[in-house]
């Protein structure tokens, strides 16, 4: 009797378990896979089609606004105190601040940078960093259209998304700030901090690398370039700093390593993708923005708007990225706004130019 009961006990649950596994709802999800490397070395991009579809529908560019005849008037010429943009029409002109509202602050309206009661007054901050954050894209799309941002170029909404504030932006880490007598010595990392995956990687990568103008040009590679050393190499610290940077760009673009490197050899330019050369100089063009146009506006923003140790806040790969490898899937978004793919006014710096010629792009991809 006792045998008969454990047969039919194991029996019930073998029956029990097939019934869970089978209406849990437990199956792959379908996968979305681009070969994005030479055929044969596994450089694939892998996003769940669901995964790809919901990013996709929250990085679709706003439709323009509709066209208009441009008149005779400058509007440098009818309005007061247009600094940047006053050589275009007065309808080319609305067109543009009407877009900026849209794209920036569409809650807040024409208040967030204007004082409505006299709009040619700039006691608001918010309207000085406009006027510097026009110039800012107008550089964009002339100065790294070559290397960088192609046709598409960028307007004012690739990073805002429709808020004043970016959602991607950062200050300088200063880590944790102990109450108590003894100071932990941990080399800048072991934070988790966002900005390297949440891995024990160095937290404060970004200001190494994206928040200084003038470094060194070989400040990333951290392997040799012989067979046998020639100088002291880097220490293991370096090689960490570079690998949260590589997280960082990763994540930002919503890929993996192979999207620029093959990873049979990770230093390898000739084995590397078209994108290596791409993301060597968007590095320089963070570092350009950062420098000549984000961190000399540290005095115009309130103390409110700063970062802990007084900082501006600064933008990285994923104020414009947002999770794509092509900020708002590529779309081509400055074509209808022709006036910010030109510079209309002398800029207050001049723009850097890459110190040195960048690595020789490799043939695309079988």
């Amino acid at each position: 009797m006792k045998t008969l009961l454990v047969v039919a006990g194991a029996v019930v649950a073998l029956f029990l378990t097939i019934a869970q596994f089978g209406t849990a709802g437990w199956t792959k999800p379908p996968i979305l896979a681009q070969q994005h490397g030479f055929r044969g070395t596994g450089m694939d991009q892998i996003q769940t089609k669901a995964g790809a579809a919901a990013l996709k529908a929250a990085n679709l560019p706003p439709a323009p606004a509709d066209p208009v005849e441009a008149g005779t008037e400058k509007a440098g010429a009818v309005y007061e105190n247009v600094k940047v943009l006053k050589d275009l029409s007065v309808e080319e002109f609305n067109r543009l601040m009407t877009s900026m509202t849209e794209w920036v602050s569409p809650e807040q309206g024409c208040t967030y940078c204007h004082n409505t009661e006299n709009m040619a007054d700039d006691s608001l901050y918010q309207k000085q960093v406009a006027r510097r954050m026009i110039q800012m894209v107008q550089h964009i799309n002339t100065a790294w259209k070559e290397n960088h941002v192609g046709e598409a170029g960028v307007t004012c909404y690739t990073c805002h998304r429709g808020q004043p504030v970016p959602a991607h932006i950062w200050f300088q880490n200063p880590g944790p700030n102990y109450k108590t007598g003894f100071i932990a010595r941990n080399n800048g990392q072991n934070m988790a901090s966002p900005s390297v995956g949440l891995a024990s990687l160095p937290y404060d990568t970004l200001s190494e690398f994206f928040g200084k103008k003038d470094v060194d040009e070989n400040l990333i590679r951290v392997n040799a370039t012989t067979a046998l050393p020639e100088s002291k190499g880097k220490p293991i610290q370096a090689a960490e700093r570079t690998y949260g940077l590589m997280i960082h760009m990763s994540s930002s673009l919503g890929v993996n390593c192979t999207y620029c490197h093959n990873t049979r050899a990770i230093s390898n330019w000739s084995q590397s993708t078209p994108q290596r050369t791409l993301a060597w100089h968007a590095i320089r063009m963070v570092r350009d923005l950062n420098g000549d146009y984000i961190e000399p506006l540290t005095s115009t923003f309130p103390p409110n708007r700063l970062g802990p140790t007084g900082d501006a806040p600064k933008l990285n790969c994923a104020t414009c990225h947002n999770g794509q490898s092509k900020p708002l899937a590529g779309a081509h978004v400055v074509e209808t706004y022709p006036e910010l793919a030109k510079s209309t006014a002398e800029l207050t710096t001049a723009p850097s130019a890459p110190s040195e010629p960048a690595p020789q792009a490799p043939a695309s991809p079988p």
